[in-house]
């Protein structure tokens, strides 16, 4: 359990922000976001300037536009965490609670205790370390692209034409010294900015959606398991904790969706653009194999995060639907009559699919793979123009 709130309270340490804080530091951390936030925007200046600079070279313009976007995205998680900050640490605190109760009573599966939540704090703290790291190595490889390239020509005694990490043009010399290691530095500290918070916020929901899942589970277990023969009193005391742990898990279920609707729809809205961006960078970069990989890699960074949103989202609705299934596989019919209308009620609630939106878009495995079509599509498109 400690491995993955500590990996949580690191995500949002990362970010600045800390749940032991007075108002007054409260204030100057709420100061750093909004630091943050526009540092991250200044960035599209120069990155638009050289789309404008650079508009009659198509190459040129989507390998910025990709860019664009992604910072794009960032702005949204920037400004999502600086609204529910503190809904943030109330669902980790939530979250550590409800472990702890179940924790201390095991659901049972097949006549086996079973522990869902610790086996799913596992998972996702594999996961959210893996997640982390894999945005944190793509952020490398593009700080270190430009500085090998240097290297490698001055080996070779070669004439190398500085470029940066990002396609961006700055209303002074950005090639010669020492405007160059100036815009480098500006550079890196904007890439580190944009993983730092991508990784903390994804991160965060990932695990979010695991533990909801798991408690899901729990229930499914506990509904299964649960004697409907006991005593009146006894019997309706265990259906009032099964339908109060189940308005529990959709309350988190409607306050996760709630937190992330801005980074959802974002997520889709601008993942969409990025595929038909890259896909192009990708095709008309097929000679080239250093460019080819530095497309591919960016192109599988943002898929994974739209991944992320569309497991989380498919692992919830997946789990929410099978409490239905649980109630119908118990001794229900051992129950007074007048307690199944608990029952009842819980069926009906888990009929409704519990879903992570934002508008019309969706975050399932369905969508996800609907974009993944999407891109090969227009790669046979793109391939049949030129």
């Amino acid at each position: 359990m400690g491995t993955l709130f500590q990996l949580q309270e690191n995500c949002l340490r990362a970010m600045g922000h800390s749940h032991n804080v007075d108002s007054a530091k409260d204030k100057v951390l709420s100061l750093k976001h909004i630091s943050s936030l526009l540092f991250v925007i200044s960035a599209q200046y120069p990155l638009i300037s050289y789309a404008v600079y650079n508009r009659n070279d198509m190459e040129k313009v989507t390998a910025c536009l990709s860019v664009v976007l992604t910072n794009l995205l960032t702005v949204v998680k920037i400004t999502t965490f600086l609204v529910y900050k503190q809904d943030f640490w109330a669902m980790i605190r939530r979250f550590r609670k409800m472990h702890q109760q179940s924790s201390q009573s095991p659901s049972k599966r097949n006549g086996l205790d079973v522990d869902y939540v610790a086996e799913a704090n596992k998972l996702a703290s594999f996961l959210g370390r893996a997640y982390c790291m894999s945005c944190g190595l793509t952020g490398l490889y593009f700080m270190l692209g430009p500085i090998l390239k240097i290297v490698a020509s001055n080996w070779q005694g070669t004439i190398y034409v500085r470029e940066l990490p990002m396609p961006m043009k700055f209303p002074f010399d950005g090639v010669g010294s020492p405007g160059y290691e100036v815009c480098f530095l500006y550079t890196v500290l904007v890439t580190v900015v944009v993983v730092s918070y991508a990784s903390a916020v994804d991160g965060l929901f990932i695990s979010f959606a695991i533990n909801l899942r798991a408690h899901f589970q729990t229930l499914q277990g506990q509904i299964e398991n649960s004697q409907f023969d006991l005593p009146e009193k006894e019997t309706q005391a265990g259906l009032k904790s099964l339908v109060d742990y189940h308005d529990l898990l959709l309350s988190l279920s409607r306050q996760l969706r709630s937190i992330y609707t801005p980074t959802v729809f974002g997520q889709f809205v601008i993942t969409s653009l990025q595929v038909g961006v890259i896909i192009y960078q990708l095709v008309t970069s097929m000679d080239s194999v250093m460019d080819l990989l530095l497309y591919a890699t960016f192109f599988g960074s943002i898929m994974l995060q739209l991944f992320i949103y569309c497991y989380g989202g498919e692992i919830i609705k997946a789990e929410s639907l099978q409490v239905d299934v649980a109630v119908r596989l118990s001794n229900w019919y051992l129950a007074p009559p007048k307690l199944r209308r608990s029952l009842a009620l819980i069926i009906l609630q888990s009929q409704r699919e519990v879903l992570i939106r934002a508008g019309f878009f969706v975050a399932s495995l369905a969508n996800f793979v609907g974009i993944c079509r999407t891109a090969l599509s227009l790669i046979t498109l793109i391939k049949s123009i030129e």
